[in-house]
């Protein structure tokens, strides 16, 4: 029997299969299991950026309401057992291997899964034997085909769409929206924090034709902030007049409105009764890790994960108006399938000097390449390949008062922290 190292090469070797869309293989695996995600009730999220955000803060609210809470997550950054959390603790590798030996010797060696469809498979029948009351789960890639696309949810969020995995999702906003709409199943109420025009009209049609109630933030529900940097709620019934949430930037009160839309419909179908003092205090605990992510100060370290152009406009809001300091650092690594250039011309500009550098993973863009894509918008760059010589040569460039941003990746997050010491296993 593998023990918990060889089970995650396991794990991993599946990753030679790609990433397949379709739903059958998960299906049948899933069959074979015992079918434990139809005993349980979800929220499905999907989008292009603040899916986790948002699991985070309806984990955190949720936990805090006593009710059983399975959250499950993609990709992790440091340890594999982080992509499964219970009322907001990270499972354990031992109680993560048993689940693995049980969904192992289900499989059907004709046709191997991939990475996703296994670990998605062990998700659901770890928070089965749980008993979980609800499950957050998000989306790994897309809606429609992904793997998790196999639950019926209690509701949708959709978070917001833009350009991301264009080779898997299409080209256009259009075609990329009709892929996360199709999680939207009959009946079931969808959550938007979705502002164009075209994605509004392709989840309009979804819901029209699903007769899937539809509820858009900035018309059925919005936050204001607060003269003393508090935000208020006002929701689809319910309206929280004080808020402080423990998320930096304007685009996580965004996505805390969208958690909150969430918990209404909840609320209406009776699965729970929200009590605005645990709402309150649940919004001041969230932590989600690498999303603006202060690792020191003297000077300021801050990590975000920041990987496609809609991504790096929100870190540059974020960076111009919940910090101050006098010059800022940056140091990126950037995977080569990226819109690259779509993230330095946001980012670049509200820089004194940027260092490239490259993540230890296949896909890690050439940091020689990103330095001639960043010529245009920015005087002072360095290429400085190995990740932790960067980092050393940002603290030496900034001042106490200065500010050093790291980022480019999820993927290099997770290395990131690891260099700042957050342990692998």
């Amino acid at each position: 029997m593998f023990g918990y190292k060889r089970s995650l090469d396991y794990l991993y070797g599946l990753q030679k299969h790609g990433i397949k869309f379709g739903l059958n293989c998960t299906q049948s695996l899933l069959a074979r299991a015992g079918n434990p995600h139809q005993r349980l009730r979800f929220i499905h999220i999907a989008g292009t950026n603040g899916k986790g955000s948002v699991a985070a803060i309806l984990s955190r609210i949720l936990t805090n309401h006593g009710i059983k809470t399975g959250l499950y997550t993609s990709p992790h950054l440091v340890r594999f057992t982080e992509r499964f959390r219970l009322n907001d603790e990270e499972v354990t590798a031992e109680r993560m291997l048993q689940v693995f030996h049980k969904i192992r010797a289900t499989l059907d060696g004709g046709q191997p899964p991939t990475f996703f469809e296994m670990v998605t498979a062990m998700a659901f029948l770890y928070f089965s034997e749980e008993q979980a009351d609800l499950v957050i789960v998000e989306t790994g890639l897309g809606g429609r085909l992904d793997a998790t696309n196999v639950i019926s949810p209690e509701v949708c969020v959709i978070t917001n769409i833009g350009f991301d995995h264009q080779e898997y999702l299409g080209s256009t906003l259009s075609s990329i929206a009709h892929e996360k709409a199709g999680i939207i199943k009959k009946g079931v109420p969808v959550i938007t924090g979705a502002l164009q025009p075209v994605v509004q009209g392709v989840l309009k049609t979804a819901c029209m034709n699903k007769d899937a109630p539809l509820y858009r933030f900035k018309s059925n529900f919005r936050v204001r902030r607060n003269s003393d940097g508090s935000f208020q709620y006002q929701g689809i019934q319910r309206r929280l007049p004080s808020l402080s949430l423990n998320l930096v930037g304007t685009h996580q009160v965004g996505n805390a409105a969208l958690a909150l839309a969430a918990l209404e419909i909840l609320e209406q179908k009776h699965l729970l009764t929200i009590w605005p003092q645990i709402v309150e205090r649940s919004v001041c605990q969230v932590r989600w890790p690498a999303r603006l992510e202060i690792l020191e100060i003297n000077p300021t370290i801050v990590l975000d994960g920041a990987h496609n152009p809609q991504g790096a406009e929100c870190l540059r809001s974020a960076l111009k108006e919940s910090f101050t300091y006098k010059k800022l650092h940056l140091v990126m690594g950037i995977m080569a399938d990226k819109d690259i250039m779509g993230i330095l011309r946001r980012l670049l500009p509200i820089a004194e000097t940027a260092i490239f550098t490259r993540p230890r993973y296949a896909r890690g863009a050439n940091p020689d390449d990103i330095r001639k894509m960043a010529r245009p918008y920015i005087q002072k760059y360095y290429v400085i390949p190995e990740a932790a010589s960067a980092i050393q040569e940002a603290r030496h460039l900034a001042g106490p008062d200065d500010l050093i941003c790291i980022t480019g990746s999820l993927y290099f997050a997770g290395e990131v922290k690891q260099i700042f010491g957050e342990p692998p296993l």
